[in-house]
């Protein structure tokens, strides 16, 4: 028996996501990176399937799943040929802001648009100047009655081009301690001063679109933060154990996939008439990589696991996030190798995985913040 407590109906829902991959994903996989994205149709259909936002109450229009749910779409999207983390960046990572502590009127607003597939959001943390130090933005927020003004830039948003809502992190310039003046603001697409700037190319991730956002005297109402006034660093702290599980999910799964792929190539391409010693180090590099895969497996899943049941393993989810990137990144750049020369070909089915995962070490809080947070809990 696995680790995993999967039910009847998560097998029903993988079936129905499988199909929905074959006939609606996989087809336009190759010409959505061609066109670097994919039309805004998919997400509808996605939300018509029921494959966003999964575990939100059927109260908005959700099946009230759990993360299950999310593991099951990344499984089935990414064996479709498809890593792309906006769905779940969505799903996941940017909405569960709107859905744990927006206000009654606001989720009654815009969670049921975040579930149709209607509303896009987008979460905007990362400056120009700022990556991992959520502490040091320099976007102001300045409340004045039932307004906010809102100042400043953000860059490399997962969603940028396409949001509809970004939660934007800003601080009060009258607060001295950095810790105390963040709080999280919902701005719609459209609102005067809020403008997208251009969609930036990337090394990979071509199908998910990633850009730079403007603030220039944006004014939203107050009611549109979440939580309480100071409160936003807490808040983003809450949803970091979910945040590097989503992360470290697209990783470990596309870890396997790749070695799959690479295993499928040997087999079809390995000859008795090479020297032993040849065949030797393939299979053994082959058998290496596998043990890899199955320890980050077996850890990932006990996580998972402990997650759904709202355990608090923030410390085991730091360390699988920079632990599975980087495994899920080893994979790759030696299953190149055993491909050879087949690899220098676009046709290769793993090289734009590779491409994708390079960004994972850097991506949700770097390696080195992984570590530093791993190491405060330790005592070290």
């Amino acid at each position: 028996m696995g680790i995993l407590p999967y039910t009847e109906e998560h097998k029903k829902f993988r079936k129905r996501v499988r199909t929905f991959a074959k006939k609606e994903i996989s087809p336009y996989v190759e010409q959505w990176e061609k066109n670097r994205g994919m039309p805004r149709s998919v997400w509808k259909r996605m939300g018509e399937e029921g494959f966003l936002c999964t575990s939100y109450s059927p109260e908005y229009g959700g099946i009230g799943g759990n993360f299950l749910h999310t593991l099951i779409i990344t499984e089935e999207f990414i064996r479709a040929g498809f890593m792309d983390p906006g769905f779940s960046g969505h799903s996941d990572i940017m909405s569960p802001y709107i859905y744990s502590f927006g206000s009654k009127e606001i989720k009654k607003k815009y969670i049921p648009g975040c579930i149709s597939g209607d509303l896009i959001v987008s979460i905007a943390m990362t400056e120009p100047d700022t990556g991992s130090d959520v502490a040091a933005i320099t976007t102001t927020a300045v409340e004045s009655g039932d307004e906010v003004v809102i100042n400043g830039s953000k860059i490399f948003i997962t969603n940028g081009i396409n949001c509809d809502l970004a939660v934007v992190a800003a601080k009060d310039p009258a607060i001295k301690k950095p810790l105390e003046a963040i709080s999280l603001y919902v701005v719609e697409t459209g609102t005067p001063g809020f403008e997208k700037g251009k969609k930036l190319d990337k090394m990979g991730m071509h199908t998910q679109d990633t850009a730079e956002l403007f603030f220039n005297n944006c004014c939203v109402p107050v009611k549109n933060r979440l939580g309480e006034k100071g409160k936003g660093f807490y808040l983003l702290m809450q949803k970091l154990q979910q945040e590097r599980l989503v992360l470290s999910t697209t990783a470990m799964v596309a870890a396997e996939y790749i070695l799959e792929k690479t295993m499928e190539y040997y087999k079809l391409n390995s000859s008795r008439k090479k020297a032993l010693s040849q065949s030797q180090a393939k299979q053994f590099a082959l058998v290496e990589m596998a043990t890899e895969v199955k320890l980050g497996r077996n850890f990932f899943d006990k996580l998972v696991a402990d997650h759904v049941e709202n355990k608090n393993v923030i410390i085991e989810t730091s360390m699988a996030k920079f632990w599975i990137s980087r495994m899920a990144l080893r994979v790759a750049v030696r299953c190149i190798d055993l491909f050879g020369e087949s690899a220098i070909s676009e046709a290769c089915p793993i090289i734009r995985y590779w491409r994708d995962l390079r960004a994972y070490p850097i991506v949700g809080g770097t390696d080195e913040i992984m570590k530093t947070i791993v190491a405060k809990f330790m005592n070290i």
